[in-house]
């Protein structure tokens, strides 16, 4: 059965011990939410090799280790798994690392991988939300790499090494050939609106500033409206490196979408965002009334406290007269 060690979440290992490393050449859980360690044996995990975590049955020759305290009749084959995060070691992701695991959504890592191997996501057709972790000024490649390898459309939270953060949208965008016949060769076709998004890099670096200049052409081609209102609304919550330009246009556009923007906000339950958008942006009364009726409906006490008084704040004073 191989070593057995205590962890935050169950694993089956199988591993290689480098000289000042471990490489995993095997991992497979039976949870939905799992992290990766960060030691082993005393030593960093640093490396996780060509397939390490891909959904399918098969068997490498390596030292096992399990991190366990799941029944062993649990599915052992990450064909569940939802939510990953990789240890702050981690330096190399080899190729079809994640081939399969066609349930992940999240993945948590840190901005210090410093070599992706070929198709690391190759059928994670539902992974669209990352957690990217900064320990550094200088910015790693990794949200390059997942944006040049990754056309649909992101979410991406990159905690800054000051402890800032940025939650920022990378609208989809899909490439297609066309073949031409009479040319004798195919046509590269570009559909939707998140290809500049998705390259606002300058030498594998992001660039904020060039990020916020894309908004004034996103608006004026097809796009999702859903999409356009997160992305303005992130920027404007999390304003790292927000200009003062930039944050007039996002804001012009949540004033016209208020009504919009607050259904979103009291769906999710997330009474700070709607305290956030009724300082900055004035609902008319009737949304205010529509916005306590739908807030009273979900049991959400807190919106309609916030929505009341609103309500209450711009209601006209009423003078008394004592004769």
């Amino acid at each position: 059965m191989g070593t057995e060690i205590s962890g935050v979440s169950n694993w089956r290992l199988t591993v290689r011990r480098e000289k000042e490393w471990i490489t995993v050449l095997r991992a497979v859980t039976c949870d939905e939410e799992a992290a990766l360690p960060e030691t082993l044996f005393g030593l960093p995990v640093a490396v996780l090799d060509s397939r390490a975590l891909a959904a399918d049955e098969r068997t490498v020759q390596g030292e096992a280790a399990v991190i366990t305290g799941a029944p062993r009749q649990a599915d052992w084959d990450n064909h569940n798994l939802r939510t990953l995060s990789l240890p702050r070691t981690l330096r190399r992701v080899g190729h079809y690392a994640f081939l399969n695991c066609g349930r992940l959504h999240t993945l948590s890592m840190f901005d210090n991988i410093e070599m992706w191997g070929g198709g690391v996501f190759m059928n994670c057709r539902a992974l669209d939300t990352f957690q990217l972790v900064r320990e550094q000024p200088q910015q790693g490649e990794t949200l390059f790499y997942l944006n040049d390898v990754l056309t649909r459309e992101l979410d991406i939270t990159v905690t800054e090494a000051d402890g800032c953060t940025a939650r920022l949208i990378f609208p989809e965008y899909i490439e297609t050939y066309e073949e031409n016949c009479p040319a004798h060769h195919f046509d590269l076709r570009i559909h939707g609106a998140g290809y500049p998004y998705h390259h606002c890099f300058n030498q594998k670096r992001f660039d904020y500033a060039a990020y916020d200049r894309l908004w004034p052409d996103f608006l004026r081609i097809e796009h999702e409206e859903n999409t356009a209102l997160r992305l303005a609304w992130h920027r404007l919550r999390c304003p790292v490196k927000l200009s003062e330009a930039a944050q007039t246009q996002y804001l012009d556009y949540l004033q016209t979408h208020t009504s919009e923007t607050m259904h979103w906000l009291l769906s999710a339950q997330d009474a700070e965002g709607l305290r956030l958008l009724l300082r900055q942006t004035t609902p008319e009364p009737a949304l205010l009334a529509e916005g306590c009726k739908l807030a009273r409906e979900q049991g959400n006490t807190q919106a309609v406290a916030l929505l009341l008084e609103e309500q209450h704040r711009r209601a006209p004073a009423i003078k008394t007269f004592d004769l």
